[in-house]
């Protein structure tokens, strides 16, 4: 192979993405002392969240005011069977005797009973986790099938200060959808598809045509962020010299865009797409409460009705604690994308 064909094809390689090669020397110097700084830093960082969002949980939980015993055995329970419950459950105990016994249960990983129902805590988690999980993770699937054709295909289109009136029309509907908080886009949908249409089940999870709804009140505004966010970056790497010479090579467009600037693309989308399924996972709570959907998130909002301290506790730990894993995986795999980034912050 000539020089003048070796450069050539080196000026369409794109020059920041993790192709198989970077993430081989990514994994090479894994070991490194700046890789060793950067994973230390980030588990010294999540331990800390962890021992934080622990106790933000039983501290808010329990400045709840009201009788949570009381809520469970109804206002007619003798005081004797109060009393007697509040004792075995140790709520007669001082607060930071309640809090170590608590810290002492999470480590063993007993997160307590549920004082309505009497199950263990992670049972109730366990039943009901399964359908709040499918809803995100299917929220999130649409949002970046959505996404990634309308991003990529605007950012073609408005090109160069193409299209003014398109580019406008799309970023005043992305902005306007991205706005719309998901329980009221949830009732919006089931009074027009639902009641109206009557195309969709309005409430229960009962087959497949009861998701669509839920699904999209949870995927319309992330997917509407994900496509303005892809947008602009890959109008800036269309504006890249890689791309020109791979033009000027006469590429076909087809794999100009998607293999050369796409994947430069995605480093921005990606952190944006870690956040947003945390984001989503936490707007179930809302969006399961309108349409009576058997999830953690109806589940949290009865408890928190019922004063049930340990579900709720123990839900806000979950969503807590999903929500720091998937940040240091977006922070991980960044960082693999990139090294430049370790050793700079390290």
């Amino acid at each position: 192979m000539s020089e003048s064909t070796t450069t050539a094809d080196a000026g369409t390689r794109p020059p920041a993405i993790a192709l198989p090669g970077r993430w081989r020397a990514g994994a090479t110097r894994m070991w490194g002392s700046p890789w060793r700084t950067f994973v230390l830093r980030r588990l010294v960082h999540l331990g800390v969240s962890l021992w934080v969002l622990v106790t933000a949980a039983f501290v808010m939980i329990h400045l709840v005011p009201g009788d949570p015993v009381r809520a469970a055995l109804g206002m007619t329970a003798p005081e004797e069977l109060v009393s007697a419950r509040r004792e075995a459950l140790g709520l007669n105990d001082p607060i930071l005797v309640q809090y170590v016994d608590y810290l002492r249960g999470l480590a063993g990983g007993d997160l307590g009973t549920s004082l309505t129902s009497n199950l263990p805590v992670s049972q109730v988690i366990t039943d009901r986790f399964p359908a709040t999980a499918v809803l995100a993770v299917l929220a999130l699937g649409v949002a970046v099938a959505v996404a990634l054709p309308v991003g990529v295909g605007m950012a073609i289109l408005t090109r160069g200060g193409r299209r003014r009136g398109g580019e406008l029309a799309f970023t005043s509907t992305s902005v306007f959808l991205a706005a719309i908080p998901e329980f009221l886009l949830a009732v919006g949908l089931v009074y027009v598809f639902a009641v109206q249409l009557m195309w969709f089940p309005v409430a229960g999870r009962s087959g497949a045509a009861s998701y669509v709804l839920p699904v999209a009140a949870l995927a319309v505004g992330p997917a509407a962020v994900l496509a303005r966010i892809l947008r602009v970056e890959m109008l800036t790497v269309l504006g890249q010299d890689y791309i020109r010479t791979a033009r000027a090579k006469r590429l076909p467009p087809r794999l100009v865009h998607l293999r050369h600037a796409l994947p430069n693309a995605l480093t921005a989308t990606l952190t944006l797409g870690g956040l947003l399924l945390t984001a989503m996972v936490a707007g179930t709570v809302l969006v399961e409460n309108v349409f009576a959907w058997p999830g953690l998130g109806s589940t949290m909002v009865s408890s928190i009705l019922q004063r049930d301290y340990p579900v709720v506790q123990g839900i806000v730990l979950l969503y807590g604690v999903l929500v720091l894993l998937v940040t240091l995986v977006v922070d991980v795999l960044l960082a693999v994308l990139d090294p430049r980034s370790t050793i700079r912050e390290s």
